[in-house]
């Protein structure tokens, strides 16, 4: 007998496919299906950072829509790559706003930040510690781009171990490896 979720997987699949084509109507579905977990991901992102009026859990949501929109096509494979996907762009986003923000207050001194095993749990950051995670990241890709990813996934995505290692086609010891790498050279970075 088919599991209950056997058939949400299914159209799940075939509108990832069709947006990977370009159709837009299947990416205002697959957004519509998976609008949940992209609430709850933007969700934790923006708990670990100071809310605004300005952009608050669903504006995050639909912003992330807009881009892809605009991008005129996805290319994901499967729900996690999805998730992988939605969580670089909401980072994006977010740093665009904390830019932007800062911008307007015409700059501001950066207090140093640590980063640490719960990071994922503990961080809350500010416009400036945004951005300098950022370009930290930034920095980091020029080294390693995998790294950035695992991290991207990690704490932006809030993916699990297992779901990185499907994503990037490694076993997960190398997924915690890569965690701790990026986690200490992002520290040194950020001192």
């Amino acid at each position: 007998m088919p599991h209950p979720l056997d058939g949400q997987l299914t159209q799940l699949t075939a509108l990832l496919q069709a947006a990977r084509r370009g159709d837009k109507a299947a990416l205002d579905e697959l957004f519509s299906l998976m609008y949940a977990e992209l609430h709850q991901l933007a969700h934790i992102r923006l708990s670990r950072n100071e809310r605004t009026a300005q952009l608050d859990t669903t504006s995050l949501v639909h912003e992330s829509y807009l881009r892809c929109v605009k991008a005129g096509q996805l290319d994901v494979e499967d729900r996690a790559h999805f998730l992988a996907y939605a969580a670089k762009v909401m980072r994006s986003i977010i740093v665009d706003f904390a830019r932007q923000r800062r911008a307007e207050r015409h700059g501001g001194g950066a207090a140093p930040i640590t980063l640490n095993t719960d990071l994922a749990e503990s961080v809350h950051a500010s416009e400036n510690e945004i951005i300098r995670i950022d370009d930290a990241l930034k920095d980091l890709a020029r080294v390693d781009e995998r790294l950035v990813r695992v991290v991207e996934m990690r704490f932006f995505a809030g993916l699990s171990e297992e779901e990185i290692a499907s994503v990037l086609g490694v076993n997960e010891r190398t997924i915690r490896r890569d965690w701790d790498k990026a986690r200490l050279l992002l520290q040194a970075a950020l001192r």
